[in-house]
């Protein structure tokens, strides 16, 4: 029987079949199988009750204000906008608008109404003082940038409607020009939405913007004013690297050459400077070595040279700004400022996971190379790099952890240390030869065993190790620092080359690996302090903080006594070792190192069950091995961050989607991972196993430790 029929008699007369019918009678009988679900029936008997005439009997009207047929049928989703209600009226008023939550949406949705209000001259003026004028003190402070913040993001909201009519309008050129002629310090945050607006601006009205600027004789001085606010220099990089066509760039680069902007930034870096101003002049020469290196990368091999990397490079601003450094009282900050440069100008690859400069897995194979004049203006001041690692700048004592350091390492000594680890990475003759006669690296390895908690120190001592056992013979050597971009010699090449064998102060390998060896005592360097640190152990003292770093170092040495570019010469110092440090050294190795390595080893989870589902499964792990992964630690803690940090710093999201089933691979030998490259010579995987001694590491940033910094420079393993 139907449900229906059942429920019928139960029903008013008004809500049976025969009283009412939306539809006719047979349609009706089509679909009264459906009815047999009570669900179904009871759904269709309120819908019918509400569409009846007769509802009211039942639910009074006052109850029901909206009729049926609209609540069901007539039920519109489109809500307008209260932009549009407000455009509606003559008087409005832009604030009225920016009050709104969603003025911001409506104008990059292209609203014509609301672009045609915005883009009237009284309206444009209204957002450009907006940006350009400090807001009154008396305001909340949470409310006060309120209407700035949300002008800025109107005028860069990358309309075209907007962006024609402040680019088109020297009138609004000229207010937002007169905000850099204000006395110094600007507001950050105004400088802020000035940079950015300005940065739009050359971006999507560039000819217009950059023939305006250019008509300005004192913008780049009012620019320099203003460096120690960050915005400013936010602001030229992009008048260097967001201008398009390329001849149009070429165009603007000749114009800040001619403006004399490297050498300007370059006389900011000086003692008695503001240190916010030294800083941003330097992370803007920083900046600008960078992007113009990446951009001649780019480029076609006929395209003309960029100006502002050619002055940069040249000998006479790097002697400048060597002179700036060291001239005077000795100054922390012009020293560290000054170095940053100098190592952008001796990078060989771009800093970041993804380019770190890693001797070990990249050899000697270079993005680009080192020119000439940088390491011909810097060698003459080796010797002023060797005294401040003598005397460097006066620092008060801290506290650290692990007690009270008299004498900190300071950030001066640690950027010296990153120095001479570029500077021997480079295997320029005339510069190791200098380094071995100023016995700069056994005063670096002085420093490494007194400062034993400074991770950051040891693990540029290990770089330094590293390029001396590296360091190719003459004939395997390429030429770096000898070369332009596009891979021509210098003009200086041939000069130099000639004036170092004339003067005989060519160096090859076995010169800097007898001085390691032999004067700097490498050997029982590493011999005593593990002695020492066995002797501190035993009597319940805590594991020396340098020890990782040393056990590498030491497996370094053995792994070049079995192979690598040096093994011969190597081979020979270890026999010219007195008998008793030789066998001290032998049972180190056969013993107490290999213990070490073998602990060092052990998988802390099994993955011998565990199999990759990726159909190569020799494929190369997209995480960098710990040395790189170190490096970038390193320079994340002493370097400042830029904005283009975080592009540099991680991994892009289609690496872990490409290769998230070699993570385990990574993850799982981390402590295992050997630095690929450290054997410079040729050879595949196979070969580098057969080494053995390789593969022996110990992966030191992330491990369980934690470490702190100081502003001094000195980092504490707790």
């Amino acid at each position: 029987m139907c449900v229906y029929t059942s429920f019928s008699p139960l029903l008013p007369s008004h809500l049976r079949l025969n009283s009412f019918l939306p539809f006719p009678t047979p349609f009706f009988h089509c679909f009264w199988p459906l009815l047999n679900c009570p669900a179904i029936l009871l759904h269709l008997c309120f819908f019918l009750y509400l569409s009846s005439p007769h509802s009211d009997a039942l639910w009074p009207r006052a109850l029901s204000p909206v009729p049926a047929a609209t609540m069901f049928w007539k039920f519109d989703l489109h809500t307008t906008s209260h932009i549009d209600q407000l455009l509606d009226r003559e008087d409005v008023t832009l604030r009225e608008l920016m009050e709104e939550d969603d003025v911001l949406q409506e104008c990059k949705a292209q609203n014509r109404r609301l672009l045609l209000f915005l883009s009237q001259d009284h309206c444009m003026q209204e957002l450009v003082s907006l940006i350009t004028t400090e807001p009154p003190a008396d305001l909340e402070e949470r409310s006060r940038f309120k209407f700035p913040n949300i002008a800025c993001e109107l005028l860069t909201s990358d309309v075209s409607l907007i962006n024609d009519k402040l680019g088109g309008d020297e009138s609004l050129l000229e207010m937002l020009y007169h905000f850099l002629e204000q006395d110094p310090p600007l507001n950050p945050l105004l400088a802020s939405f000035f940079s950015k607006t300005i940065g739009n601006l050359i971006a999507r009205k560039t000819e217009q913007v950059i023939t305006f600027l250019k008509k300005k004789e004192g913008f780049i001085g009012l620019v320099l004013k203003h460096i120690d606010a960050s915005a400013m220099m936010d602001l030229l990089l992009r008048l260097i690297s967001c201008v398009e066509p390329a001849p149009l760039r070429q165009d603007v680069l000749h114009w800040l050459n001619e403006e004399k902007l490297v050498q300007r930034l370059t006389e900011l870096i000086h003692t008695g400077r503001d240190e916010e101003r030294q800083s941003n002049a330097s992370q803007t020469l920083c900046d600008i070595i960078r992007l113009s290196r990446d951009q001649a990368n780019q480029m076609q091999e006929n395209v003309e040279a960029d100006p502002l990397l050619a002055v940069l490079e040249s000998q006479e601003s790097v002697a400048g700004l060597l002179k700036n450094m060291f001239e005077g009282e000795k100054s922390e900050a012009s020293i560290v400022n000054g170095t940053q440069v100098l190592l952008t100008l001796l990078e060989t690859r771009r800093s970041g996971l993804e380019g770190l400069m890693d001797l070990y897995s990249q050899g000697y194979e270079r993005s680009y190379t080192v020119n000439s004049s940088i390491l011909n203006a810097i060698e003459p001041h080796l010797k002023d790099f060797q005294q401040l690692l003598l005397d460097p700048p006066k620092k008060s004592a801290i506290l650290t952890t692990v007690g009270v350091l008299e004498q900190p390492l300071g950030n001066a000594r640690l950027h010296m240390a990153r120095l001479v680890a570029a500077l021997l990475q480079t295997s320029a003759p005339s510069i190791c030869q200098e380094l071995c006669n100023l016995a700069t690296m056994d005063l670096l390895l002085d420093l490494f065993f007194k400062y034993s908690w400074n991770n950051f120190l040891h693990f540029q001592v290990e770089l330094c190790v590293a390029a001396v056992l590296n360091h190719p013979s003459s004939e395997e050597r390429p030429s770096p620092g000898l070369q332009n971009h596009d891979g021509k010699p210098t003009a200086s090449t041939t000069e130099a080359q000639v004036e170092a064998v004339e003067t005989g102060r060519t160096s090859d390998p076995q010169t800097s690996t007898h001085n390691l060896f032999q004067k700097c005592r490498l050997v029982q360097r590493i011999l005593d302090a593990w002695e020492e640190n066995d002797k501190i152990q035993a009597e319940g003292g805590t594991r020396r903080g340098n020890m990782g770093h040393l056990t590498r170092i030491a497996n370094m040495v053995v792994q070049n006594l079995e192979k690598g570019p040096v093994q011969a010469q190597i081979t020979d110092l270890i026999k010219e070792l007195p008998e008793d440090c030789r066998g001290r050294w032998e049972s180190f190795v056969d013993e107490t190192l290999r213990e070490t390595n073998r602990r060092n080893t052990v998988e802390l989870v099994s993955t011998h069950n565990m199999h990759s589902s990726s159909e190569d499964d020799d494929m190369e792990s997209p995480f960098p091995n710990d040395l790189s992964l170190q490096q970038a630690f390193s320079d994340y803690q002493i370097q400042q961050m830029t904005a283009n940090f975080v592009d540099q710093f991680g991994f892009n999201d289609e690496e872990f989607s490409e290769h998230d089933e070699n993570i385990k691979d990574s993850g799982g030998n981390a402590a295992s991972q050997s630095p690929a490259g450290w054997d410079t010579s040729a050879g595949n995987t196979t070969d580098r196993q057969e080494t053995g001694w390789a593969n022996f590491t110990e992966f030191q940033p992330f491990s369980g430790r934690q470490k702190t910094e100081s502003e001094n420079g000195t980092c504490v393993e707790q």
